[in-house]
Order: structure tokens, then C-alpha cells, then sequence
């Protein structure tokens, strides 16, 4: 484990073997780089090879060893069948399991296609969601973007594209919006929000964005699987003060909980135990200082009466 990132997959530990769980499944080519790159440092490390003769056995430095066993590059088929030799790894049925781990990991994620609008760091966040088992999130300044109606993503994203024209914000308000699929796919992950109540006073669009938007959350509050909480002013200071948060835990034991930290123009991936358990702490005083789900869906009734 190295601690903290930027803009890059999260190195990880846990326990052997390939399996069918529903962040295999779900998660789409970046959990399955990660997943496969975590496998064969396991293999290459039980043989006591080095990274540069693993290097060496597919025609590479051992940066690229270090790249494709963080899951930062796409493995090729043939590059994982040497490494396999390699590793000692000869039985068909076994390496069969692996070259077809390493094709869907080849496969283009479903937000390829918005590669236009979408930075390079957003990449890793969207995996990960769609693979995890729970996500949790304390917003401040803006309702969840995964909760965002389309005119209040709008209004989001125009913030901070002023240069950008409106065909590129508009791209970007629908992958938000298909980002939002998770919430009603089948094995849809827990998804519990705090939402500090100046993100909910603070208007953005017309009136008629911001009660479509409330209305919105009340709707989600009332799904089984999520769990929706107001940071109420009279709350006082939080722990998580400064910034939003959100933290995702997966059943893919490949995969450790992972701290998602957005800033402006990049983001921070932690995965360090120590960071986790940190931020894990400051989300459970967030929990625990916030309003009751009932009592937070009675705020945004009454709140959704002051925009008429």
C-alpha cells in the first residue's frame, strides 16, 4: 500500500483467487484491470520474480509491470499468457480464467463514448462506483451528483464551464445523468448521503429547478436501499468541514474501501488503511450529527413550500 494518489487506480491487497462477484461484474473494465493486475502481482510474487524479468518476458520496462499490476493499463491477452508461463501458471482451465478476465478488461466502459467532456481522472471514480457495494457521501456546497435532476445538473456544470459550449455542457449533464443508472439497476449498491443544508438553501437555476430537484430526493429517500440525511445548520461545526467526501466498500475482496476526494480539476483516491479509517470516522460523526431520515424528509417538504 502506498497511501494516497492522484489520478491514478488505487494499488490493493486481499485474497487470492478469481471469482463472480457483482463488482466483477458490474464494474466494468477499470475494476477488472485492478482486479486482474492484483492477480498476477500475487503470482509474480509468490516466484520470487522481479518486476524487471517479469518486464523482460513481455518485450517491457518494469514500469510497465507496475502500470499493468495497478490496473492503470489495459493488460494485453498476450502479455498476461507470457506472464502466466512465466509465473508457472500452465493449467488451460486456470489460464483460460485469466485471458478471459484480461478480454473484458479490454472492453470499453459504457462512458468511453463521453471521452470528449470526461477528464482522465474521472475515469477510475465511475469503475469503482459501479462496482461497489456501498457508497457513502457527505456533500457540501451541491445536492449528490449522482441525485442531480437534468436542469440542476445544467446549472452545476455551467458553473464551472463558462468557456464551454453548449454542446459540451450538455454532454456532460448526460453522463451525469447515465451515471445515475447505478440507483435502480438490479444489485444496486447502499448508497446513504448527508447533504449539508446550505446545499439544499443555496439556489441553483430557477425556482422551478430547485423544487423539481427537492422533490427528487424525496422520491430516492424512499428507495430501500438508499439513505438520505440533512447536515442541519443547527448541527454546528462538522468533522468532514472543508470539502465533500464519499467513500465506496466493495464485496470484490481484490478491492479495499477507497476515499474519493473531488477537487476542481483532479481528484484524490486513498486507500491507505490509516486514511480510510480516518475519513470513516468523520463520516460517522457526520451520520450521527445529522437529521433523521424522517426528519430530513420533513425539512425538504417544508423547504419545497418556500419555492413557491
Amino acid at each position: 500500500m502506498t497511501g494516497s494518489r492522484a489520478e491514478g487506480a488505487p494499488e490493493l491487497e486481499g485474497a487470492p483467487g478469481l471469482r463472480s462477484t457483482p463488482a466483477q461484474r458490474h464494474g466494468g473494465p477499470t475494476v477488472l484491470r485492478i482486479v486482474l493486475g492484483t492477480q498476477l502481482r500475487r503470482l509474480r510474487e509468490a516466484r520470487g520474480i522481479t518486476p524487471t524479468e517479469a518486464g523482460d518476458a513481455i518485450r517491457a520496462s518494469h514500469a510497465k509491470i507496475s502500470r499493468v499490476e495497478l490496473g492503470r493499463v489495459a493488460q494485453k491477452e498476450r502479455d498476461v499468457a507470457d506472464l502466466l508461463t512465466l509465473y508457472g501458471v500452465l493449467d488451460p482451465d486456470e489460464r483460460a480464467e485469466y485471458l478471459e478476465l484480461a478480454r473484458r478488461a479490454g472492453t470499453p466502459g459504457w462512458w468511453q463514448k463521453y471521452s470528449d467532456v470526461m477528464p482522465s481522472w474521472l475515469e477510475t471514480i465511475l469503475g469503482l462506483e459501479e462496482a461497489a457495494s456501498v457508497i457513502r457521501s457527505y456533500q457540501v456546497q451541491f445536492v449528490p451528483g449522482l441525485l442531480q435532476t437534468a436542469d440542476y445538473a445544467r446549472s452545476v456544470v455551467s458553473l464551472g464551464e463558462a468557456r464551454g459550449s453548449v454542446r459540451e455542457i450538455e454532454r456532460k449533464v448526460e453522463l451525469r445523468l447515465r451515471r445515475q443508472q447505478l440507483l435502480t439497476r438490479p444489485e444496486a449498491p447502499k448508497l446513504w448521503f448527508v447533504v449539508d443544508e446550505a446545499a439544499l438553501r443555496r439556489p441553483m437555476g430557477s425556482g422551478l429547478t430547485m423544487r423539481t430537484q427537492l422533490r427528487r430526493l424525496i422520491e430516492v429517500a424512499q428507495l430501500p436501499h438508499v439513505t438520505l440525511q440533512v447536515a442541519p445548520f443547527g448541527a454546528g461545526g462538522l468533522a468532514a468541514a472543508g470539502g465533500p467526501i464519499t467513500i465506496l466498500r466493495f464485496d470484490e475482496p481484490d478491492l479495499p474501501d477507497i476515499v474519493y476526494l473531488e477537487q476542481l480539476t483532479s481528484a484524490l483516491y486513498l486507500d491507505k488503511r490509516s486514511d480510510v479509517e480516518n475519513y470513516m470516522m468523520v463520516m460517522d460523526q457526520v451520520c450521527s450529527a445529522a437529521s433523521t431520515t424522517e426528519r430530513s424528509v420533513q425539512f425538504l417538504e417544508e423547504l419545497l413550500d418556500s419555492y413557491y
